[in-house]
């Protein structure tokens, strides 16, 4: 027979579950589950939507939408058990698109992603049987497990936005979103992406643990009954948000300033950082400077603004430029990360104050 607690366990308890509540209750960061959402714009309810599952995990959940919005893909870093996989699905949920998870294993060939033709022995004929990357979000779960030849079958999908099958041509569906992640603990039968192609992802993003008050929630949500999700957008609606995203202002000057930023990373000597260059064997590509504009448009458009501020470039320059600098050896063997190098660049680099709305006709 089990004995009573004591009541002061009854009182530290409570206190504790009072705490998680009013912070998460209904507020911004994980809403009461069930409740309607409120009214806002669309990105606000499809983040509230969201965070009746998700608790936590804010800038995961913005960079999506970042990408989703700037039609770009992410890689995501972390190890298991963080709800990268819960994040995308209900992202699909949310915008009533469809989802496909693929598990990468080293076993796995490009016809299992892409798709392939099948003979069908009644007919006489081959059909064309097309693989999980026709889906608006899908997710390459530890994408570093499986052979070079399938990772570059879905780069190459993500770039160009098609399949070629034997002699036809597949376009995917829009909106598409990649979202990739791989297990930074272990190493043992991994084939790490090439430099080359990971450059093809707008963002790296980085997972963490959540804090102790977000994990009691997760706890508390993982034991009663699962919100039923709604579709606050379709795939039509969000194909007209992207297209609002691209008339988005950004002034010169920032445009002037994401470029600095990307030969900074090139050049450190250029901006004072010479001890730095010991550590950067290649400097981040042209595509840095580009996915950074246009990730900073839809950071703006989430946000509620129609024009770029400087803070929206900043606080995605790490997520763009982290995965597209290649350290030395030397770097390496000082514990220097693409962080290091990334928040000195930009300790280094003034910030520009320029106009951010369009001057008036």
């Amino acid at each position: 027979m089990q004995t009573p607690p004591e009541h002061g366990q009854d009182r530290d308890t409570a206190g504790r579950l009072a705490s998680a509540r009013a912070r998460y209750g209904g507020s911004a960061s994980a809403p009461d589950p069930h409740t309607r959402p409120p009214a806002g714009t669309p990105m606000e309810q499809i983040l509230y939507e969201v965070k009746k599952t998700i608790v936590g995990q804010d800038a995961l959940l913005e960079r999506l939408l970042v990408a989703l919005l700037s039609r770009g893909h992410i890689l995501v870093e972390g190890v298991p058990g963080l709800a990268k996989t819960l994040a995308v699905k209900a992202l699909a949920s949310a915008i009533g698109g469809q989802f496909h998870r693929v598990q990468f294993t080293p076993d796995l060939v490009p016809a299992d992603i892409v798709g392939t033709r099948v003979y069908h022995q009644a007919s006489g004929e081959f059909q064309v049987s097309l693989g999980p990357v026709f889906t608006n979000l899908l997710l390459a779960d530890e994408i570093n497990r499986a052979p070079a030849k399938v990772q570059s079958a879905l780069l190459e999908v993500m770039q160009e936005q098609q399949v070629t099958i034997g002699r036809e041509t597949h376009r995917v569906p829009q909106p598409f979103l990649v979202m990739a992640t791989q297990n930074p603990i272990e190493s043992e039968g991994t084939y790490p992406l090439p430099e080359a192609q990971v450059d093809r992802f707008m963002m790296k993003v980085l997972v963490d643990y959540p804090s102790p008050t977000e994990e009691f929630v997760i706890v508390e949500r993982a034991i009663t009954a699962a919100p039923a999700g709604q579709a606050i957008v379709d795939p039509a609606r969000l194909i007209q948000m992207q297209a609002q995203v691209e008339q988005v202002y950004v002034d010169p000057a920032l445009i002037e300033y994401s470029v600095r930023l990307a030969n900074a990373t090139r050049r450190p000597d250029e901006v004072g950082l010479g001890e730095l260059a010991r550590y950067v064997s290649f400097g981040a590509s042209p595509r840095a400077s580009i996915n950074l504009v246009l990730a900073a448009r839809a950071l703006a458009f989430v946000r509620g603004r129609d024009y770029v501020v400087p803070q929206d470039l900043t606080e995605l320059a790490p997520d763009v430029l982290r995965h597209r600098l290649v350290l030395s050896y030397e770097a390496l063997s000082d514990d220097v990360t693409a962080d290091t190098v990334l928040t000195q660049v930009l300790a280094a680099l003034p910030v520009p104050e320029a106009p951010m709305r369009r001057n008036a006709a």
